[in-house]
C-alpha cells in the first residue's frame, strides 16, 4: 500500500489554509507552521499538527525533523524577505521538494535562483491558461504541482456537474479529489460547503493526485 505523503505548510494565509486543509482531507499528514497563535488555533483541528513557530528559526525546524517531509509549501504572503529566507532554510535542511508562493516576477526569479523546485503565483495566475503535460483533456486553466504526483488545477466545471451541489456530486468519494474554491463571474467561494451549487461557466479549483484529476469528466 502506498504511503501517504507528508506535507509541511508554512504560513496560514488564504492560500496556505486552503492547501493545508485540502491535503489533510485527502488523507495526507500535514504540519502547519505560523508565528500567529490565533492562526494556529483556528486551523489546529483541520490538519495533523499545527505549531506556532518562527519558521526563520533554523534550529527549531531541525528539531521538528523538517527534512523528513516530502514537500514543503512556503505560503508566506506579504513578507517577501521571510518567504525567501524560509525557502533557503528548507532547501538547506534537505526537504525533498520546496514549493513557494511568489508575489511577483522579480520575487519568483529570486526563488528560482535559490533552488526552489516550484514557484507559484496565486494572484498573477488567476484565470491565465498555462501549458502542462498532465494526462487530461479537461479545459485546464491553471496548474500548480505540489509534488510529482499531486496537483492543484483550475478547470471549467464539466457539463455533468451543472446545477448540482458539491454534496450531491460527492467528488471525494467518486473521484478522490476535493474542490477548494469555486470561481464565477460574480464571486470566489473559498472552501465551499456541501450546499455550494455548480453553475454554467463556473471554474473549479481542484486538488488531488494527477491520476485522480485525469479521471474527472471531460
Amino acid at each position: 500500500m502506498k504511503k501517504d505523503k507528508q506535507f509541511v505548510v508554512v504560513g496560514v494565509g488564504r492560500f496556505g489554509e486552503s492547501v493545508a486543509t485540502s491535503l489533510y482531507k485527502a488523507g495526507h499528514e500535514v504540519l502547519v507552521i505560523d508565528n500567529s497563535e490565533k492562526a494556529i488555533q483556528d486551523i489546529a483541528d483541520r490538519v495533523t499538527h499545527a505549531i506556532q513557530l518562527d519558521a526563520r528559526d533554523e534550529e527549531a525546524l531541525k528539531r521538528l525533523g523538517i527534512r523528513n517531509f516530502d514537500v514543503a509549501i512556503v505560503a508566506i504572503g506579504d513578507d517577501i524577505q521571510s518567504n525567501i529566507l524560509v525557502s533557503v532554510i528548507l532547501k538547506e535542511l534537505g526537504v525533498k521538494r520546496v514549493v513557494a508562493k511568489a508575489k511577483d516576477a522579480l520575487h519568483g526569479r529570486v526563488l528560482e535562483k535559490i533552488g526552489v523546485d516550484r514557484i507559484v503565483y496565486p494572484e498573477r495566475d488567476m484565470g491565465i491558461r498555462v501549458a502542462h503535460n498532465i494526462t487530461s483533456t479537461n479545459d485546464l486553466l491553471d496548474y500548480i504541482e505540489l509534488s510529482p504526483d499531486y496537483s492543484i488545477i483550475e478547470v471549467y466545471a464539466p457539463k455533468e456537474f451543472m446545477d448540482k451541489t458539491l454534496g450531491k456530486l460527492n467528488l471525494r468519494a467518486k473521484y478522490q479529489v476535493s474542490v477548494i474554491a469555486i470561481k464565477s463571474a460574480e464571486e470566489i467561494i473559498a472552501a465551499p460547503g456541501a450546499e455550494a451549487l455548480i453553475k454554467q461557466g463556473d471554474i473549479l479549483v481542484v486538488i488531488g493526485s494527477n491520476q485522480a484529476i485525469s479521471n474527472l469528466p471531460k
